[in-house]
């Protein structure tokens, strides 16, 4: 039975569910059968990829076996970090957390648009709260692939207090998080994406900066890579003045993108809903933004790709504009699992096909 026919036979059932209900299905159900013996190596063999040395990634200090990792939003509590790294994801990110836990906003808080291949939500940052995390995440170990921690602040924390949020949760997750996301970019928390911008964007960046510095020296060990996670809806102008800020203020790298508040060309009735859209829509835009800030930095700050990311040319198109590493998310909703095998493999026959030896070679080859 192939792995792709396992998840057509199970998606009927999930998508006549809540979404919401179907998401806590998955991965509360994902988080109990790891913890059961063999479950986790038969994962691995249904739906894992093997080691392919022309898509390895080395970056941040960090190897990836391929390019193609989990964004943040699914597994919000780290539940279920064991059963994703057995599933063919070369790295995940857990969250967003914030400092204390909420519970987000009122449901139904999520919904599907099945013929846009979209989602819509307006969870608002819902988690278990940072020293839940680190509880979960102390438990678990080392994990197998690099896991990154997206951070956020929590609703009730004002603007100008927000650095002390980001800090809090740096503070309590350094041990546990190979790299972390800064989400400054959710549309579903407010006033929040007024932090990509003005001297909100610099002086949050550099307080994220000054506390992984501290955190490090108390560890012991060297500071981990921070990302900025950024919206869609950003002007070519707003776009520059974010890639200059991010770069000076010593920025890994950027995630392109977050959701999108726009809702262009959708047809299904959901698409008056309010939040965030992820998905098929935002398949262009996100690699349209990709190839803006790879231009804008000349290729010297590296850029993960997100957004609408459904085959295999969806995720090289985004490597061809500049990124070096991809993140899926409603895809998976749709497509299952079997989609990361099916992205790994179509990306070797377009590398040969390019004449490509490394997956690196192909990044931003679209610009020469």
């Amino acid at each position: 039975m192939s792995n792709s026919f396992m998840y057509k036979l199970a998606k009927p059932f999930l998508f006549k569910m809540d979404p919401e209900s179907a998401h806590h299905l998955i991965i509360d159900g994902m988080g109990a059968a790891a913890k059961v013996p063999g479950v986790p190596g038969l994962l691995s063999t249904i739906w894992g990829t093997k080691s392919s040395p022309e898509l390895a990634v080395d970056l941040f200090g960090l190897h990836f076996q391929h390019p193609i990792g989990l964004a943040a939003g699914l597994d919000k509590n780290a539940k279920a970090v064991t059963g994703f790294s057995k599933i063919g994801l070369s790295f995940m990110e857990v969250g967003t957390v914030t400092p204390k836990g909420q519970s987000g906003n009122e449901q139904p808080r999520l919904f599907r648009l099945p013929p846009d291949e979209a989602l819509i939500n307006r969870m608002g940052f819902n988690n278990d709260g940072a020293d839940a995390m680190a509880k979960r995440l102390a438990k678990l170990g080392k994990c197998k692939i690099p896991l990154a921690v997206n951070i956020g602040k929590n609703k009730v924390t004002p603007n100008e207090q927000a650095a002390d949020d980001y800090r809090a949760c740096v503070q309590k997750l350094f041990p546990y998080g190979d790299f972390f996301v800064v989400n400054i970019s959710s549309p579903n928390t407010p006033d929040l994406r007024a932090l990509q911008h003005g001297d909100e964007l610099r002086e949050l960046l550099n307080a994220v900066k000054d506390e992984m510095g501290k955190q490090a020296e108390r560890h012991g060990e060297m500071p981990k890579p921070i990302l900025v996670k950024i919206a869609p809806d950003n002007t070519e102008e707003q776009l520059e003045y974010m890639a200059e800020a991010i770069q000076l203020s010593g920025m890994s790298g950027i995630i392109a993108t977050n959701t999108t508040i726009s809702r262009d060309g959708l047809t299904h009735g959901n698409a008056g809903e309010t939040g965030g859209l992820s998905g098929r829509p935002l398949t262009q835009r996100s690699t349209e933004i990709i190839r803006s800030l790879y231009r804008m930095t000349k290729g010297k700050l590296p850029i993960i790709g997100s957004g609408g990311i459904f085959t295999a040319d969806d995720a090289y198109e985004k490597i061809l504009a500049g990124a070096s590493l991809v993140e899926v998310y409603t895809a998976m909703i749709y497509k299952g699992p079997g989609l990361f095998k099916e992205i790994h493999s179509g990306l070797i026959e377009r590398l040969r096909r390019d004449g490509f030896t490394r997956i690196t070679q192909a990044v931003g080859a679209g610009h020469r």
